[in-house]
């Protein structure tokens, strides 16, 4: 088979140079990130402290079931306003007890009701844009950012024969890794490994993938047949999930990964959904989110619980066969020999969509551009 010319990866400095860090991190306070799954915020007053690539975000449903976004930041003295998740009936600051409404608006300020020019119409929270496409919340800390849904483009009819919207998550499981961001999303996304550091787990599973999903929109996309479930080890596909209701089309014969740029990747498979999120933490170090989704209807069905541990289980061990791989190219990276290489066309292919996002990313003002693989 002939493949298209080769795209080269990026430079071993964008994973390894603190100035890149340094740009990375203003990458993602000017373009729409993902930020995990809706059902993390439930229903009015569930709140999700998020603290990414140095910004400390509040996510809230208001009385309305809207989803909110603010700076995790009183507007009096700056205080940090909420930890973890939970429920709550307001925002209220641990330091002198200002208080706020569901919808950021300034609910009570202790004893400045007499001073001179106290407007608190001006003093409500300050807010971020969120979104909520296919049950993934995505939120942007620029108002100059183009449209979410001009972000996402044809993201919806690329991912339509799957019932992304309505999926549960069962596992949100958070951790740190000594590697870069974007090498952890770039081996989420990567089918050359797989023989290589996967051999017994979950290799015989996945046949060669199709050819990249032409993607109008900031995103990389591909899907490739397995051979059972993308979700459970080799040894144990005599577990395996009924497949979900409502896919369609080729959904039913596979897995379709893809990496919504910057930082969310997530495979849709036949019985379930696994998403990772990855966020700067230093050019040697990462924050990552791993979630397991499930259908409401597989979730009802008969011993669920103990089929579900063992996807779980599944995505644990490849993370655990991964990690080490990961740990062992940071160190390459940083070698002062160290040189960017020819990413394979079929088996790297959304490794090269992000490469190509990232360098228009970090090159041009306003670089939200689509990626045509």
């Amino acid at each position: 088979m002939t493949y298209a010319p080769p795209v080269t990866g990026l430079p071993p400095a964008a994973y390894t140079d603190p100035g890149a860090d340094a740009a990375d991190r203003a990458l993602f306070a000017r373009h729409w990130i993902g930020v995990g799954r809706a059902d993390q915020v439930p229903s009015p007053g569930s709140y999700r402290t998020l603290d990414v690539a140095g910004q400390a975000i509040l996510l809230v449903r208001d009385k309305t079931g809207a989803l909110r976004a603010f700076a995790n930041s009183c507007r009096h003295r700056a205080a940090r306003l909420m930890d973890g998740a939970g429920e709550c009936r307001g925002i209220k600051c641990p330091f002198h007890a200002w208080a706020y409404r569901l919808d950021g608006s300034l609910a009570a300020a202790p004893q400045m009701d007499g001073v001179a020019g106290f407007d608190p119409s001006s003093l409500g929270l300050v807010p971020y844009r969120v979104g909520e496409r296919a049950g993934f919340v995505f939120v942007c800390l620029s108002p100059d950012a183009r449209a979410l849904d001009d972000h996402l483009g044809d993201f919806a009819a690329t991912h339509a024969d799957w019932p992304l919207a309505g999926l549960v998550t069962t596992r949100r499981r958070e951790l740190r890794v000594a590697c870069n961001w974007k090498a952890f999303l770039d081996v989420f996304n990567d089918y050359y490994h797989l023989p290589f550091v996967h051999p017994d787990s979950i290799n015989s599973i996945y046949a060669p993938p199709d050819p990249p999903t032409v993607a109008q929109g900031a995103y990389a996309s591909q899907f490739g047949s397995t051979e059972g479930t993308g979700g459970l080890v080799a040894g144990q596909q005599d577990q395996a999930l009924p497949p979900m209701p409502g896919l369609k089309g080729q959904a039913g014969r596979g897995v379709r990964y893809s990496w919504v740029f910057p930082n969310m990747s997530f495979a849709a498979g036949t019985d379930a959904m696994w998403v990772y999120e990855a966020y700067p933490d230093g050019p040697g170090q990462c924050h990552v989110v791993q979630t397991a989704c499930f259908h409401p209807e597989t979730l009802a069905l008969p011993g669920a619980d103990a089929a579900i541990a063992l996807y779980h289980d599944r995505l644990d061990a490849a993370l655990d066969e991964d990690i080490p791989a990961l740990e062992n190219q940071q160190r390459g990276l940083a070698a002062a020999g160290a040189a960017a290489g020819p990413l394979h066309p079929l088996l790297e292919a959304n490794v090269a969509g992000f490469a190509r996002w990232y360098r228009d990313a970090t090159l041009t003002p306003n670089p939200d551009r689509s990626v045509v693989q």
